[in-house]
């Protein structure tokens, strides 16, 4: 079978040559679509459903949360398993699919689901689903620069302006914010004035949410001109809770400054974020969307840090913490200079010993050829360019180099047999 291989190929060697072409360009095609990560991505086929309800202990998120949620996903077709966590205000729920599944189906499957489960769950408390992202898929870490600010107002800049430009990179899951604190007004109540005035927390509540809000009219005509009538009740500074009526006493309206004070502070942190033990920073991790190119999506998203720069104000700039983009671009110079290694050494060997160049050449174009389809066969089974990949391609190339050499090797013995086996006069 391989005599008559050979035998074919040495009588159709145009045909030989335009489909070894036709490989490399296809190859070389593959190499530019394939996936570039550092590291493999061995994660399991998971959907996170994530919930929160504040203020409740993980006993009570474990019975009307997480026990409903779980009963509910059973049923989701080609679901491997299913694990649920309970913490203090929050619950979450790991969906594990066969890892055939297609994570998008898998994700639409799930919120369908989680749409009748709904009904089950205390008044107020919404699941939501994860990050399409994987457990590898935190690819960039960075913080503010900033030691002119405030730890609040750097969180408040990264909130509402960092994080929404670089969720529209091409490939972000999402941004998540770290460090710093979340602003919010606080409402400090005196217990005595409140009996006093005969009023409860749950009225103080409910007074507050109910004026923070617009209330929408109709559509009022005079003279030939339409207006639209609507109530502004947004609330804009803390004067504005202060000013807001909780009931009377005696005909005189009491207000939210009448019972408590109003003031601006963090929300409740669970941790800090330190940079170097230097101090706190204000920052956000990049999640790369799944499948994505990792490399791709890192530069997209430096540049894109470059826009956003401009729009900063004066002082302020970004530091790096992780940058998974230097280990891609170091396993890829890796490759690359054991790629320029092996030829120039098998240049070396063939010429010094056999003395002939068109066998150096004929290994020499072995190795880019088979390089390119193996490009070809990552991209066919949804594999990424990483360090085990390209690590195996490196070794490879050491035993096709020693294939190469031993083939060249026999063949100029053979030739030089033969040709020696001749006649003097008979032309060789």
């Amino acid at each position: 079978m391989v005599n008559k291989l050979i035998e074919l190929s040495l009588r159709n060697r145009l045909i030989v040559v335009i489909l070894a072409i036709g490989l490399l360009v296809w190859g070389i095609f593959n190499i530019q679509r394939n996936p570039v990560d550092a590291i493999p991505d061995l994660s399991e086929n998971q959907v996170i459903v994530f919930t929160e309800w504040m203020g409740q202990s993980p006993q009570i998120i474990e019975d009307q949360v997480t026990y409903p949620l779980v009963s509910n996903l059973q049923g989701v077709p080609k679901v491997k398993n299913i694990r649920g966590t309970s913490m203090f205000g929050m619950s979450f729920v790991y969906v594990v699919f066969d890892d055939d599944v297609d994570v998008y189906w898998a994700r639409t499957r799930v919120l369908e689901r989680l749409s009748y489960a709904q009904r089950l769950l205390p008044q107020g408390v919404t699941p939501t689903l994860g990050p399409d992202g994987t457990g590898v898929g935190h690819i960039f870490w960075y913080h503010l620069d900033a030691p002119k600010m405030d730890l609040g107002e750097q969180r408040a800049l990264q909130d509402w302006y960092v994080k929404f430009a670089l969720q529209t990179v091409p490939g972000v899951a999402e941004v998540a914010s770290f460090g710093g604190f979340e602003k919010q007004y606080q409402l400090v109540i005196d217990p005595v004035k409140l009996q006093f005035y005969n009023l409860s927390m749950m009225d103080v509540m409910n007074k507050v949410k109910a004026n923070n809000n617009d209330v929408g009219g109709r559509k009022f005509e005079m003279s030939n001109m339409a207006y639209i009538i609507r109530g502004l009740g947004y609330i804009k500074n803390k004067e504005d809770i202060e000013s807001i009526a909780l009931g009377n006493n005696n005909g005189i309206p009491v207000r939210v400054k009448d019972i408590g004070t109003v003031q601006m502070g963090p929300d409740l942190r669970l941790g800090i974020f330190d940079a170097n033990g230097e101090g706190e920073v204000v920052g956000g991790i990049v999640v790369m969307r799944y499948g994505e190119n990792a490399d791709k999506v890192i530069n997209d998203v430096k540049k894109k840090m470059g826009d956003v720069q401009k729009g900063l104000p004066e002082g302020v700039g970004f530091k790096i913490d992780y940058d998974r983009s230097e280990l891609i671009e170091a396993a890829i110079a890796n490759i690359k200079g054991k790629l320029i290694e092996e030829i120039s050494i098998v240049c070396i060997i063939v010429i010094v010993f056999l003395l002939h160049w068109r066998s150096a050449l004929s290994i020499i174009i072995q190795i880019p050829i088979t390089i390119a389809i193996s490009f070809i066969l990552l991209n066919a089974f949804g594999l990424s360019s990483n360090i085990m990949s390209l690590t195996g391609i490196a070794l490879a190339i050491g035993v096709i180099v020693d294939n190469g050499i031993i083939m060249s090797e026999n063949a100029y013995r053979n030739l030089s047999e033969w040709q020696n086996s001749q006649p003097p006069n008979q032309p060789s």
